[in-house]
């Protein structure tokens, strides 16, 4: 695994529907191994691997947009006041920084007490440093984009921390399969970069519909449960690779999940069961295409998602890297 390539991922900037300079990379590193390359009018990168004929088309989702805010208004003050873009928490937010995409940063206050402010971002603002609307303005107009600002590091154990791991891990892992395909697998595959995800899996859809898989597999994270957040589950950092048996936004096909755990029992690859109770990933958008598509889900279990210091497992990443390279080599009976 090119973990230098996964930090470079990860600190770029991508807010849903501004994803180019993740895009870039990504084409950068797909080119050389690709046989066709597509970038759709939602700025979905499609990266088609053909197989030998005899096989199915694998749609593999990998989302590059991250979570962020966007400008609604700049106070007399210059205070700069927010909305989310996908799902942010106001607690991750307060007193931390965040970058604009000309490079301006900005920190992040409350007006009031921030445990009053009940996760409500409206009460949330961003410092730049300015002191009235027309110094602001210089800097940061309505309906710019900003987004966490959090450095990847190397932690004991085999551990990494970073902003941005949803889902630039599964950028990375797409890209790794990529580079493992041989190009004589019976299954075309189409890696399938996506954009938007964060605020309906707005690329996954068009994406999806374009290509009309035969089967569609979403390679994302998901939360960790083992500790205090939220949620409750059985997630585990640390436990192998997580196979999705089910989320509020679709159900995935039984033939795929067995499919899936066949490859990692005969591949001696860990993984978990995967049940959430809240969330969803580009499988909903792959499930619905043209006439339904059989889907399932591939994830990486991290702690703090939707925050400056998403943090996962190395040996996590690689168990996913080692399924979805032993899943596109399958003779697809369906």
């Amino acid at each position: 695994m090119n973990w230098d390539l996964l930090k470079e991922l990860t600190q770029a900037w991508g807010v849903s529907g501004r994803e180019n300079e993740v895009l870039q990379i990504v084409r950068r590193e797909a080119a050389p191994y690709a046989d066709e390359i597509t970038e759709d009018a939602l700025h979905n990168l499609i990266v088609l691997k053909r197989g030998n004929g005899s096989g199915k088309r694998i749609m593999l989702a990998a989302h590059m947009d991250e979570v962020g805010m966007q400008v609604t208004k700049i106070d007399g003050d210059g205070k700069v006041r927010l909305r989310r873009v996908g799902w942010v928490w106001a607690t991750s937010l307060y007193n931390d920084k965040v970058r604009f995409r000309n490079g301006t940063v900005g920190v992040i206050g409350c007006v009031g007490q921030v445990e009053e402010a009940h996760n409500d971002i409206s009460k949330l603002y961003v410092d730049i440093g300015c002191t009235s609307k027309e110094q602001a303005e210089k800097y940061v107009r309505v309906g710019d984009m900003c987004g966490f600002i959090g450095a990847y590091y190397e932690l004991p154990e085999g551990r990494i921390v970073s902003k941005s791991l949803d889902d630039r891990i599964g950028c990375l892992l797409l890209l790794e399969s990529l580079k493992n395909n041989p190009g004589d697998l019976p299954n075309d595959v189409y890696y399938v970069f996506s954009t938007q995800e964060e605020i309906g899996c707005r690329g996954a859809t068009a994406a999806a519909q374009r290509i009309l898989p035969d089967v569609g597999l979403s390679i994302d994270i998901t939360p960790d449960h083992a500790y205090p957040g939220d949620l409750v589950g059985s997630n585990t950092v640390g436990n192998g690779v997580a196979v999705a048996f089910g989320d509020p936004s679709s159900m995935p096909d039984e033939y795929v999940v067995d499919t899936l755990l066949k490859c990692c029992e005969q591949n001696n690859i860990p993984y978990q069961r995967d049940v959430i109770d809240r969330g969803g990933t580009d499988a909903s958008a792959i499930n619905l295409a043209g006439a339904g598509v059989r889907t399932g889900a591939i994830a990486v279990v991290t702690r703090y998602p939707h925050a400056q210091s998403c943090l996962l497992a190395k040996d996590d990443a690689e168990a996913a890297l080692k399924l979805i390279d032993a899943f596109c080599c399958q003779n697809l009976e369906f």
